[in-house]
């Protein structure tokens, strides 16, 4: 099939080269010209493991191109594929400037049928209003159909989630478009759910949330493990036991963050209540994630008393691991706060320090995990990277003015922390 996708971040990069290996003729279109020009000189935007080498290899086959003209990317394709930003308002509605802009610009280049594909997270009933700004702008009387195709990867794991997915999600006004997108997904071999768009739209945000409260109820199960003496991450293993549960998304730590979590919850909330509904369980897990970040800078200031003129360092500044994304990440939250309190920082990220200089200055970035407690009162570990489980940790203690560690991510064992010399205070434990 030929494809056209419409933004090259962190969906539709991913979406654009995993289609390409799959054996379609993909090219992707982004008005940032600087963005393109880098990847047509082989470099990359973003950080995703395996992304590198499925748009090289691509690229050299012939199957993936990249273009800053919409219009060139939609007259060379008969699916268009829209994975453009759709970033949070601050009343928690969406931003739709982006989609819309990108509607029009399909629209005054299509000159024969298209399928328009909507990738990007958007709130319920915006298929229709795609629609309509098709055929309001479209030049002639162009036949097209707009069908929803919620994307449901985990940044850090994109590729995988895409290569190997366990449903595609098709949402459509007509039958029409069902076989074409069928073709696009088979090399997938996943089930396709075909529902209408308001369905498919609504999949996503309430999946994401759902995947949110499961986060926050295990951090509210981690207060009462720390008051009564219990262990978070054993009782999450006996709840992860039952099938009708899993384990995935129980990890207690310093709350989820993100582009995408926070963003949809606070959309849900928004789209419920503009239909009348008062959403208050997702307000609750709200609550409940900023209550989680509240509870461990009290857990830092309680050890150390004065946090003013401290010098803390910090392993962690992706919001997760495997990714190089620090919006809306936990860990630079936590540095900020931290700042605010008179603290001085020594910071490490293994791939995410260059977009973290962005967003947190007044700190001290050190390229080796292993040097960063040097000088330091205390050590905190705010991102989960597997990576920091092998920190020299006599080295650490050494190096610590005192032997200190807050591990926000549970990533060391309390009995040998504690034959160690630490003092080790995490979440849950």
């Amino acid at each position: 099939m030929k494809i056209c996708m419409i933004g090259t971040g962190y969906v539709g990069l991913v979406t654009g080269a995993c289609f390409a290996e799959a054996g379609h003729q993909v090219v992707c279109a982004d008005k940032d010209q600087a963005k393109v020009d880098l990847l047509k000189a082989g470099g990359m935007p973003i950080y995703e493991p395996g992304l590198e080498e499925l748009v090289q290899a691509n690229t050299q086959r012939g199957r993936l191109r990249f273009t800053a003209s919409t219009a060139e990317g939609v007259e060379s394709s008969d699916i268009v594929f829209i994975g453009v930003p759709t970033p949070a308002l601050p009343d928690g509605s969406v931003d739709l400037s982006f989609i819309e802009h990108v509607a029009r610009e399909i629209a005054a280049a299509m000159t024969s049928y298209k399928i328009v594909v909507d990738k990007s997270t958007v709130p319920v009933r915006t298929g229709d209003k795609v629609a309509e700004t098709i055929k309001r702008y479209c030049k002639g009387r162009v036949e097209f159909d707009v069908v929803s195709n919620p994307e449901f990867l985990r940044e850090g794991f994109a590729v995988e989630d895409f290569m190997k997915p366990d449903r595609v999600v098709i949402g459509v006004r007509s039958p029409r478009p069902v076989e074409a997108m069928r073709q696009v997904y088979a090399p997938f071999h996943a089930p396709m759910l075909v529902t209408d768009i308001n369905s498919a739209e609504l999949i996503k945000h309430a999946a994401n949330s759902f995947l949110a409260l499961k986060i926050s109820y295990i951090n509210a199960l981690s207060v009462i493990c720390e008051a009564s003496g219990a262990n978070v991450l054993e009782v999450a293993n006996g709840m992860g036991l039952d099938a009708r549960i899993g384990r995935q998304f129980l990890n207690a730590g310093l709350g989820f963050g993100g582009s995408c979590f926070p963003k949809d919850l606070s959309a849900f909330i928004k789209i419920a209540e503009q239909i009348g509904y008062d959403f208050r369980l997702l307000k609750e897990v709200q609550r409940i994630n900023a209550d989680q970040m509240d509870r461990f800078i009290k857990k830092i200031a309680d050890t150390l008393w004065v946090l003013k003129d401290k010098t803390l360092g910090v392993l962690g500044l992706a919001f997760k691991q495997n990714t190089d994304d620090v919006r809306m990440s936990p860990a630079i939250g936590l540095c900020q706060r931290l700042l605010k309190e008179g603290a001085r920082l020594r910071v490490h990220d293994p791939v995410a320090m260059e977009k973290a200089r962005t967003v947190l200055t007044g700190v001290t970035y050190v390229a080796d995990m292993n040097e960063v407690a040097e000088g330091c009162d205390a050590l905190v570990v705010a991102t989960e990277w597997p990576q920091f489980a092998q920190l020299d940790l006599p080295r650490a203690r050494a190096a610590l003015t005192h032997p200190i560690l807050f591990d926000g991510r549970n990533l060391f064992d309390p009995a040998e922390m504690e034959k160690l010399g630490f003092i080790y205070k995490s979440v849950g434990r």
